[in-house]
């Protein structure tokens, strides 16, 4: 297979990827690099992509943005620093945060501590409202919002 061919056959391949899902650019960068594509072709193919619309930034971080917080329930804080670790630029990422609405985000920090709070013993106040705020913490969601909560529930 020649060169040609072959950036033929990996733009067809990531084309078609890009179609089904929305990718970024490192993801699409780490799956070049899984086939093999040389540090040229990746560049050109990751252009072209980009050039068809097939990768957006802005796009993937706000379907990134509410796939987290309505499929897995995390927070502001767990989706920034995931999607920190996609290199996604922090301009986009708040962009991407503003779309969650505050009594959404609100209502589910309530649904996952009321949840959380008839699963666990605790032996007294302190302590359960410690393990609820630990809970909270470890899916994303800001102290001052959690502590708010705890205060209005407990």
């Amino acid at each position: 297979m020649d060169d040609n061919e072959l950036f033929t056959a990996l733009l067809n391949k990531a084309s078609l990827l890009c179609a089904r899902r929305e990718m970024c650019f490192s993801d699409m960068n780490r799956k070049l690099n899984d086939w093999g594509a040389s540090d040229k072709h990746t560049d050109r193919i990751l252009k072209q992509l980009s050039r068809d619309r097939f990768i957006d930034e802005k796009r993937f971080a706000v379907a990134f943005t509410r796939d987290k917080f309505m499929n897995n329930r995390w927070g502001r804080i767990k989706i920034a620093h995931a999607l920190k670790l996609k290199n996604i630029p922090g301009n986009i990422i708040d962009e991407s945060l503003a779309t969650i609405d505050e009594d959404s985000y609100r209502d589910m920090i309530r649904m996952l501590i009321s949840r959380h709070r008839k699963k666990i013993r605790a032996k007294n106040q302190y302590d359960l409202k410690g393990k609820l705020l630990r809970h909270g913490l470890s899916k994303g969601f800001e102290s001052y919002l959690i502590y708010d909560l705890l205060n209005d529930i407990i």
